[in-house]
């Protein structure tokens, strides 16, 4: 059974930092591209960094060098530290196994104040 289990979100300044985490299991962690996409308020849901098993990534525009994403795959984990954080990264951020495209974790929401 897949199941991918994201946290870490929350409320947080414009310029702060958060490290959102997502604990994947039933698909096979380790071999897997991983990616984080969010969904803001009104907008489409869209990706904002992948990860190969071998640890190539690709970023969005909007948060290349601000975002980093890296895999514990030992620990079947995703992460996305995020920082520099603007009011216009407030989403709810979801991690999904792109070799599953109709399974997401409930999301973590994360909320910058400016």
């Amino acid at each position: 059974q897949v199941q991918l289990v994201e946290s870490g979100g929350g409320l947080v300044q414009d310029g702060g930092s958060l490290k959102l985490s997502c604990i994947a299991s039933g698909i096979g962690f380790s071999v897997r591209t991983m990616g984080w996409y969010r969904q803001a308020p009104g907008k489409e849901r869209e990706l904002v960094a992948t990860i190969t098993r071998y640890g190539a990534t690709i970023y969005a525009d909007s948060v290349k060098g601000r975002f980093t994403i890296s895999r514990d795959n030992a620990k079947d984990t995703l992460y996305l530290q995020m920082s520099s954080l603007k009011a216009e990264d407030t989403a709810v951020y979801y991690c999904k196994c792109l070799s599953f495209p109709d399974y997401w974790g409930q999301g973590t929401q994360v909320t910058v104040s400016s």
